[in-house]
């Protein structure tokens, strides 16, 4: 599998005229190499490749990027790195821009002197299709997700705050297997429900409010994410409209979501539904994004998108959302994963709408 990486990372070099590159994102060091840490730096040219860490990681490398010349560095990662490009007979080095800070970008240009280092360059894109082996692992994270799922809908009761919801969320994914968590745990409870990123807070779950829960698992690195809006109590006819209405678009996203199929379109067909029940000027973000080794990759459902044609193998988010400032918000969205003939649902939780009564 590795090897495999290594020959489309080169394809990729020959085709943009890349002599050697360096390669600094931790998460393209792990898709590169198999190694899980941090600072760690690979270098890879037409034929040669190391990996350059220090003492902490001398060991884990060895075992995790057998494929990779190790290199112990002890006076500086990038320094260590550019005296490897000179070694070589680097004639230039090409580097990830949206990684380097500046100043570790002026480190690297004064180090290799008199190598250039000016083609900044993206890898991610060559990331985008998941190998089986990755998709059996973001689907693992899934399942962990629908398990804590399960749990918090058992637990969750008025008077509780959003802090002790997102706790057991978290609690309950670690124990079931999760390395950390995706991202900041987001639950939201009534009228904070507008907010779309509404991290946890001390805020009291009142009775007859809608509570929405943006969370997810990592395993093996492939992260989940997963958001429920469930009623602690029982729903009004507003909350029951407005969480139909959220829950048709979401399920029409889905259904578009297959090989060929445009981002910008996705999302433009989701919001003329949106905008038929009166909701659509509400709904202010993109409709999804891909998953992986990040919580946010590409390719994007959104009207900017860069996506002309979903390919198969590509792990995508449906996540439409309806946020009204002063009275609350409602999003749903489950992780797909495109397939040959369409998507298939990775995230498994029930979408209807729960209503959870204290006993």
């Amino acid at each position: 599998m590795i090897s495999d990486r290594m020959k489309h990372l080169r394809d990729f070099l020959l085709d943009q005229g890349i002599p050697a590159v360096l390669i600094s994102k931790d998460e393209n060091v792990h898709y590169f190499s198999g190694f899980r840490g941090d600072s760690t730096m690979l270098l890879v040219t037409a034929d040669k490749a190391f990996i350059v860490t220090d003492f902490r990681y001398v060991e884990q490398a060895q075992q995790q990027a057998p494929l990779y010349e190790l290199v112990e560095q002890k006076e500086g990662l990038i320094k260590r790195c550019a005296e490897l490009a000179k070694n070589i007979g680097a004639d230039s080095v090409s580097f990830e821009g949206s990684v380097l800070s500046f100043d570790e970008y002026s480190s690297l240009a004064k180090e290799l002197q008199p190598i250039k280092a000016e083609k900044s360059v993206s890898l991610d894109g060559l990331r985008e299709i998941k190998e089986a082996e990755e998709i059996v692992c973001i689907e693992k994270a899934c399942d962990i997700g629908d398990e804590a799922f399960e749990d918090i809908i058992k637990f969750i009761r008025p008077g509780m705050s959003e802090r002790e919801v997102a706790a057991r969320l978290e609690n309950t994914m670690r124990c079931l297997g999760s390395e950390e968590v995706s991202f900041t745990t987001i639950v939201a409870s009534g009228k904070r429900g507008s907010l779309p990123h509404g991290i946890a807070t001390d805020k009291l779950i009142s009775d007859g409010e809608f509570v929405t829960m943006d969370y997810g698992a990592v395993y093996r690195g492939y992260h989940s994410d997963v958001t429920r809006t469930v009623c602690v109590g029982t729903a009004d006819e507003k909350q029951r409209e407005i969480y139909s209405a959220v829950l048709s678009a979401q399920e029409i996203g889905v259904s578009l979501v297959k090989p060929g199929a445009s981002g910008i379109e996705v999302d433009r067909q989701v919001r003329l539904l949106l905008d038929k029940a009166g909701y659509a000027k509400y709904f202010g973000h993109g409709l999804g994004h891909s998953v992986g080794l990040e919580i946010h990759e590409e390719p994007r459902l959104s009207p900017k998108s860069k996506c002309e044609s979903l390919g198969t193998g590509t792990v995508i988010t449906v996540e439409p959302g309806v946020y009204i400032p002063d009275w609350g918000g409602v999003r749903i969205e489950d992780t797909v994963l495109v397939t040959e003939t369409g998507a298939r649902r990775l995230t498994k939780s029930s979408k209807k709408l729960l209503e959870i009564k204290a006993n």
